[in-house]
């Protein structure tokens, strides 16, 4: 406390003013916290001073940050910069930061989460649980209608660990169907919905140690596959879409939801996950020119419809068409401008397709390969 007390202190952060009888007052307070390394030990111990703000004892410790970048004197330049204004502390290397554990492997990076998946299976009562080899049953489709309604007590812990489930998603897209899935249900869980939430957490107790690898290529191709379930749901029958966008060899964003809206035919949901796909694509080419990163060719995205793929290229509409009108014209003017590539792939290579439906052993297994999940030893 006295150390951050005396960083306070040294930075000037703040001065001392009058008090004003037309401005409120805002409290301040002392917040303690343990952290703690990836494998359970202590760290070290911080005291913070923090405002109240306009809630009465809420407070905030979002101060460590992650510095990156090409060059390592680039990076010590920074570091020292930020040192002659603020009372900082260089821990390193990253290997543990916002519950996500950082791994260097040959020629690239593991993320994992194991010690946050491992609490959240200690906090429910399933560590050591008997491991589920798939997150949902393959043969099983839930409805808003399966099993008896759950006491309010038991509906509050369901959207806990779901919410905590998502979380666990950022590093394990092979979770993201299912998870999504069940996030459906949150209003109103029944037995069939908490049983489908329990098998998700057996499963992640059987992989424990897996995680999302990131390794070293020299190439920036921008790709993305792309896939619907079309009306997949009993509820509603809206369809799932979904998509996962690569840089070179690498996993770099991924989505599985449910469609805002009902579509009338396979081809629409589709079109509609390819214009989302695109949209994402604009976004992540931004970002790569704003790091310096030049692409050295036009995105693509693979799609395993050819009613989609046509469509594309093809401006005539026909009257089963006419209703996605917008969607056609922003991904068309991205194709017709040279600035993307559809192409046509066939479902049995569909990457994206495991992330509309659960899979047996076997497929997930080849997903995770495809979408560069290991261990760190595999």
């Amino acid at each position: 406390m006295e150390e951050e007390y005396n960083a306070l202190i040294e930075n000037k952060t703040w001065h001392l003013v009058p008090p004003s009888k037309n401005k409120n007052l805002i409290d301040c307070k002392w917040v303690y916290r343990i952290k703690k390394k990836a494998d359970g030990s202590i760290n070290r111990y911080k005291a913070q001073l923090v405002a109240k703000g306009l809630s009465k004892g809420s407070s905030s410790l979002v101060d460590d940050i992650i510095v990156t970048g090409s060059s390592d004197n680039a990076i010590t330049a920074l570091l020292q910069d930020l040192k002659a204004n603020f009372a900082i502390k260089d821990l390193g290397d990253l290997h543990y930061s916002l519950g996500i554990e950082v791994k260097k492997i040959h020629n690239g990076l593991l993320l994992t989460q194991e010690k946050y998946a491992t609490d959240l299976l200690d906090r429910v009562g399933m560590h050591g649980c008997k491991p589920a080899p798939t997150p949902l049953s393959s043969s099983e489709q839930l409805s808003l209608t399966d099993g008896t309604s759950v006491g309010s007590e038991d509906s509050s812990q369901y959207r806990s660990i779901v919410g905590a489930l998502q979380y666990l998603t950022l590093t394990r897209p092979d979770l993201a169907f299912s998870v999504n899935k069940i996030c459906q249900f949150l209003h109103a869980p029944t037995t069939e919905h908490w049983t489908a939430a329990k098998r998700i957490l057996r499963y992640v107790q059987d992989t424990l140690q897996l995680g999302i690898t990131f390794r070293r290529s020299s190439s920036t191709f921008l790709s993305a596959f792309t896939d619907a379930d079309w009306a997949g749901c009993l509820d509603d029958r809206r369809s799932t879409g979904d998509f996962a966008i690569f840089v070179g060899p690498n996993l770099f964003f991924w989505s599985a939801r449910k469609q805002a809206t009902v579509s009338r035919s396979s081809t629409e949901a589709e079109y509609k996950d390819l214009a989302n796909a695109t949209a994402e694509l604009i976004w992540v080419e931004a970002l790569l020119t704003e790091l310096g990163v030049k692409l050295k060719e036009k995105p693509s995205i693979w799609c395993d419809n050819l009613g989609a793929t046509y469509l594309s290229a093809n401006p005539v509409f026909h009257a089963r068409t006419k209703h996605i009108e917008i969607d056609f014209h922003f991904v068309r003017e991205r194709v017709v401008n040279q600035k993307l590539a559809i192409r046509f792939i066939s479902s049995k290579d569909q990457i994206a397709d495991a992330f509309t439906k659960a899979l047996p052993v076997r497929k997930l297994d080849e997903f995770k390969r495809n979408l560069n999940l290991s261990k760190g030893s595999d």
